[in-house]
């Protein structure tokens, strides 16, 4: 990555509790769940972002989908990615992630078919586990072949991922996740 800087904000309240984004001048690079500016900060830090600047107005179009989504106000996001920081074979498995249409899901074997590699399903499992960019890139639409809920890296593990995933068919909402 040559350009390492990096705007970031806050979406706060959310029912799964502050929501940090990080967005570069190629698009958006992360999504975070950290309970801390400096624990946002860190983890950007480590993947090379050497500019930090704080900014809610520069991603206020970014921060607006993200709350449409959450209040079930928008099945699909019109934000640029910034692919960069991530290795091909993770670029390939969540290009066919973010595909996955809302409400739907598909299992990590299904993934790794689609992608040309059918015995990969636990390398998109780990490659979904470190997805720099969950709700944009539907990480939790991504289910185990026996139809279970498998990892979710997000505050509230599976217990999200099952909100999500509540959320998006229309279904009660199980309560909203704990937050600190």
């Amino acid at each position: 990555m040559t350009d390492n800087r990096i705007v970031i904000a806050k979406i706060q309240p959310t029912p799964l509790g502050a929501i940090w984004l990080g967005v570069t001048p190629n698009g958006l690079a992360s999504i975070s769940f950290s309970d801390t500016q400096s624990g946002f900060e860190d983890e950007l830090a480590a993947r090379g972002y050497e500019q930090i600047t704080i900014d809610n107005g520069y991603a206020h179009e970014f921060v607006n989908q993200i709350q449409q989504y959450l209040r079930a106000e928008r099945q699909q996001f019109d934000l640029p990615i910034d692919w960069r920081i991530m290795t091909p074979f993770q670029q390939q498995v969540l290009r066919a992630t973010q595909a996955i249409p809302y409400a739907e899901t598909r299992s990590y074997a299904q993934i790794a078919a689609q992608i040309g590699k059918p015995k990969a399903a636990r390398a998109v499992g780990r490659a979904q586990a470190t997805n720099p960019i969950p709700l944009v890139i539907p990480c939790h639409r991504v289910i185990g072949s026996d139809g279970k809920l498998h990892g979710y890296g997000g505050r509230g593990g599976t217990r999200t991922k099952a909100w999500l995933l509540a959320l998006e068919s229309g279904e009660k909402l199980p309560s909203p996740i704990p937050v600190n």
